[in-house]
C-alpha cells in the first residue's frame, strides 16, 4: 500500500479513535507527507537510519517544531505496527529534540491591585458605562478564575445560570471542566447581566458574534495604560499565569491547580507555575511531617557539644 493511502488511514484513525482536532490532523498530514517526500522512497518501509537522516534535515527548525515532526512519525509507525503493516517502530530509537517551554511574563501583586483599582473606579457609581462593567468582569474571570482568553470570550450566557459558585468551561480538546467563580466575580456578573442585550447566546457579545481575543487583548492593555502600568507587561495570558502563580504561592495544591487550569498533563502545570526555591524550602520546613516531629522524642541528642 502506498504512503499516501497509509497516511490517510492513520489520519482516519486519529480522528475516529482519538478525537484529534482539525488543526492537529492538518499538521500531521503536512509532517508525514513532507517526510514521505524527503525519504525518497517508501516512508512506511524506512528504517531508523533513514529516519535519523530525515530528522537531521530539521536541525534548522525550532526544537518544538522538530519535536512535533518526530511525534508524528512515532505515532504513524505505532499505527503501522498495530495494523500489522510492519514489525517494529523505528522512530522510537530517535532521541526527542530538547525543548524548553518559556515561562510567561510575571505581573506583580502591586500591578494586579492597580489594574483592579482602575477597573473598579471606572465601573463605580449608580449608572457606570456598560463597557466598564464588562471590563471589570473580564479581568475578574482572567485573574480570579484563570480562564484562557479563548475560553473567556466564548463563554455562553448559560454558563453562569443560577447562583452556583463555579463555571462549566469548555476548553482545549473540547473538554469541560469546573472553574471557581469568586464572590467578587459573582458580584461583577450580577452587575453585568442586566446590561446584556436580550437574544445573544454569548456572555460577552460583540456585533453578531462574541468578543474577539484580539479585542480583549487591546482592551486589557488600554486599561493597563490608564492604570499607569506598562501595557506591554499585561495580557490575558499574563493574568492567567498570575492566577496560577499567586495561588501556588498561597499554598494551593498542584493537582487542584492542574484541574482549574485545564492541563491534561501535570508537567505543564509545573512549568507554567514558577515558584522560587526559597519558598519551596520554607514550605518543606513548615509543612513536611519531619518539621513537626519532636527531635528529642526521636532519641537525638541536641545538646550543645562541650568545648
Amino acid at each position: 500500500m502506498s504512503d499516501g493511502a497509509l497516511i490517510e488511514r492513520f489520519l482516519e484513525m486519529m480522528a475516529a479513535e482519538r478525537g484529534a482536532s482539525r488543526n492537529t490532523l492538518a499538521a500531521y498530514r503536512r509532517d508525514l507527507e513532507q517526510a514521505a517526500e524527503l525519504a525518497k522512497g517508501s516512508l512506511a518501509d524506512a528504517d531508523t537510519a533513514t529516519l535519523r537522516k530525515l530528522m537531521a534535515g530539521y536541525q534548522s527548525l525550532a526544537a518544538s517544531s522538530a519535536a512535533r515532526k518526530l511525534s508524528a512519525l512515532r505515532q504513524f509507525f505505532a499505527f503501522l505496527l498495530d495494523e500489522g503493516e510492519r514489525p517494529d517502530n523505528p522512530a522510537l530509537d530517535i532521541a526527542r529534540p530538547a525543548t524548553r517551554r518559556p515561562l510567561p511574563r510575571i505581573v506583580t501583586h502591586d500591578d494586579v491591585e492597580r489594574l483592579f483599582a482602575q477597573a473598579g473606579e471606572e465601573a463605580a457609581g449608580e449608572t457606570p458605562p456598560a463597557a466598564a462593567v464588562r471590563m471589570l468582569l473580564l479581568i475578574e474571570l482572567l485573574y480570579g478564575s484563570g480562564l484562557r482568553a479563548s475560553e473567556l470570550v466564548t463563554l455562553p450566557r448559560r454558563a453562569v445560570a443560577g447562583t452556583r459558585e463555579y463555571l462549566i468551561v469548555r476548553g482545549k480538546g473540547d473538554k469541560e471542566r469546573l472553574v471557581p467563580l469568586s464572590e467578587r466575580a459573582r458580584d461583577a456578573l450580577g452587575r453585568w447581566l442586566p446590561l446584556l442585550a436580550d437574544g445573544s447566546p454569548w456572555l460577552f457579545p460583540s456585533g453578531k458574534a462574541h468578543l474577539s481575543r484580539v479585542r480583549l487583548f487591546q482592551m486589557l492593555r488600554e486599561l493597563a495604560g490608564r492604570a499607569g502600568i506598562d501595557p506591554a507587561a499585561i495580557s490575558p495570558h499574563v493574568l492567567r499565569h498570575a492566577f496560577a502563580t499567586h495561588l501556588l504561592e498561597g499554598g494551593a495544591d498542584l493537582r487542584a491547580l492542574q484541574l482549574m487550569l485545564g492541563h491534561a498533563d501535570i508537567a505543564t502545570t509545573e512549568i507554567y507555575t514558577h515558584v522560587d526555591s526559597r519558598r519551596l524550602v520554607e514550605l518543606v520546613n513548615r509543612r513536611h511531617p519531619l518539621a513537626r516531629m519532636d527531635v528529642a522524642a526521636a532519641g537525638v541528642d541536641v545538646a550543645a557539644p562541650s568545648s
